[in-house]
Parts: structure tokens; C-alpha cells; sequence
């Protein structure tokens, strides 16, 4: 085992000079555009052409049309594909609903901007996008992972764009008491061998909240860890000794200290004695930064709701259509 003065002189050479000898030893391979456009192009269409099968399958999973009332205007496939399509296309409601007049005519109704909002708190639109993360993630076989967490923010106005401002103030926006929320903040777990997101969680409050919920969705699904990477926001003891069943890798806070049990211990060591080996693991946690920037290229860095229940909806349709794009990859 080793002690704290130790730690604390590994991770001030990390600083000095350690960092850079393993970027050195380990060159990040760039991607070259031509084969991730095709690539690309690939996961689109086989995408597109697996997302009514998935869609009906989930809205079999749980649900059977009411018999009494009002027949409603889309039946609930209906809603799941135009709610998706909105998040695809990235345009407004009251766009979209101009170009469902369009592009849509096989419904034979007039569907506003207000009917398409709805869908956002339709508990029934979202059991579905539950439970059609779910299948996506059983058909590729996640179970026991080796897994990557990471959070970002999305943009709650046109006006603020979160990567512009964290790099102003150097960290990320913190929104105080009684002023308007700025940001929503997403939390996710990625499978490093499929690169699709497990679980996730959203929270106006704070980027720990979100974890929080995460956290609580995963043991919901009843995936288990074969290792997990988090960055140093999550290197408390409290939060390491949470995952004494798998293997944690992550930097310690340079105020560590070591009379928190055997398993924090164990991982500081390592961290200590395979330095090397400790961060070629660590850094996979990368490909969660590399994720976000491909999913907000792809699908926006901003969510349009305004109630806490849209945009969570929001959040899970992006997460979908992420995993719904490595189904095919």
C-alpha cells in the first residue's frame, strides 16, 4: 500500500512532466474525414430504416389503445417518430409543424406547434422512448461494461452557448439562487465498446444532481460495471468507495488524504505504482467528450422547453437517437 506523501509527489510530477511523456508515448490517431463521412452516411441510414421496427416494438412493450373517448388526432408511433424527427432536424415547433403540412400529409390532420410542445410531458411518448432505449441497448448486448462518465450542459436561449462561456470564466457556469437558468445540465454513462449511453441523467441544479440520477437510472436497468472512468469532480472518497464492486479510475484532488478504507487505498496505489497503465485507462474517458461534441453537432447544443419535464424529454430523445445510430455501426 502506498501513503499520502506518496500520492501527492505523483501527482505534482503528473503536472510537471509525467503528462506529457505519456502524451508522447501515446499519439492520438486522427480520423480521416473520408472514412467518417462513410461511416457516417452508414449509421444514418440504418438509423432511419431500423426506427419504425424499434419504435413499434416499444409501444408493444406496454401499451394497448383506449377504447373510450376521443380517438386522439396521432396514435402514439405517430408521436414518437415526430417528436424524434424534431430532435433530428433541430428546428422549432412552430417549423415543424409547417413542415409535417408538408412532408406528413398521409396523417390527414392539422398539427400545431402547441400539439408538438405536448408531446414533451406525454408520459406515454415518454415510456416509450424508455423503453426503446432499453431494447436498443439489449439487442447490442450491453450488460457487464467497461464504462465512461462525463457531463456537459445544453443552452437554454439561442444567446448562451456553454463551451464560450466556461472557457470566459474557466470553469463551468454555476447558476445562483433566484436568477434564470441558463443551462440544463446532462449527465451520461457511455459503453466504451459499443460508444452508446447506458443510462443518463439531467438536472437544472447542478452537474452532481445529474449524476445523482444517473446513477439511480442505472441501477434501474440492472447493468452491472466492470469498470467505470470519471473525472475529478467525482474523486471524493464518498464517491470512489461507491463502486467498490468494479474498478474506479480517476485523479485524486491534490488535498488527498488516505484514512478512507481499503478499496480507496487499493485504487491510490495504482494510481501510484502503474502510473503509466493507470492513464491509458483513465484517458478512455475521452471518447464521453468526444461523444457530446458528435451529438451536438449532430443534433444541437441547445433544448427549446422550458418546463424541467420537456427537457428531460428532450434529453432522452437525443440520448436515443445516439444509440440508435451505433445500433448499425
Amino acid at each position: 500500500m502506498t501513503n499520502e506523501k506518496a500520492v501527492k509527489l505523483k501527482l505534482k510530477q503528473l503536472d510537471m512532466f509525467l503528462l506529457d511523456e505519456y502524451k508522447e508515448l501515446h499519439e492520438f490517431k486522427r480520423k480521416n474525414p473520408a472514412d467518417y463521412e462513410k461511416k457516417f452516411m452508414k449509421r444514418i441510414k440504418g438509423a432511419i430504416r431500423k426506427l419504425n421496427p424499434l419504435i413499434k416494438e416499444a409501444v408493444n412493450v406496454f401499451y394497448s389503445p383506449k377504447e373510450r373517448g376521443r380517438k386522439p388526432k396521432v396514435d402514439i408511433e405517430g408521436k414518437v417518430r415526430i417528436l424524434l424527427l424534431k430532435q433530428l432536424i433541430g428546428k422549432s415547433n412552430r417549423m415543424m409543424a409547417y413542415l409535417l403540412d408538408l412532408f406528413f400529409m398521409m396523417f390527414n390532420v392539422d398539427i400545431s406547434y402547441k400539439t408538438i410542445e405536448r408531446l414533451y410531458e406525454d408520459n406515454d411518448v415518454y415510456l416509450v422512448l424508455h423503453n426503446l432505449m432499453i431494447i436498443i441497448l439489449e439487442k447490442k448486448g450491453v450488460n457487464n461494461i467497461d464504462a465512461s462518465g462525463d457531463a456537459t450542459c445544453y443552452g437554454l436561449s439561442v444567446t448562451t452557448h456553454y463551451r464560450s462561456d466556461a472557457q470566459k470564466l474557466k470553469e463551468k457556469l454555476k447558476v445562483s439562487k433566484g436568477k434564470k437558468k441558463k443551462y440544463v445540465y446532462k449527465f451520461t454513462l457511455m459503453d466504451l465498446k459499443t460508444r452508446m449511453y447506458v443510462c443518463y441523467g439531467t438536472s437544472l441544479k447542478s452537474e452532481k444532481d445529474a449524476y445523482n440520477k444517473a446513477m439511480i437510472y442505472l441501477r434501474q436497468l440492472g447493468i452491472s460495471l466492470n469498470s467505470i472512468r470519471l473525472d475529478r469532480y467525482y474523486s471524493n472518497h464518498s464517491d470512489v468507495n461507491k463502486f467498490k464492486d468494479c474498478k474506479i479510475y480517476f485523479i485524486p484532488k491534490k488535498n488527498v488524504t488516505m484514512q478512507h478504507g481499503l478499496y480507496w487505498n487499493e485504487r491510490l496505489t495504482d494510481f501510484v505504482e502503474n502510473t503509466f497503465e493507470y492513464l491509458k485507462e483513465y484517458f478512455k474517458r475521452n471518447n464521453s467528450e468526444a461523444g457530446f461534441a458528435a451529438d451536438k453537432r449532430l443534433l444541437g447544443w441547445r433544448i427549446s422547453q422550458k418546463k424541467e419535464d420537456r427537457m428531460d424529454t428532450a434529453i432522452l430523445a437525443k440520448v436515443v437517437w445516439r444509440n440508435l445510430f451505433h445500433l448499425s455501426g
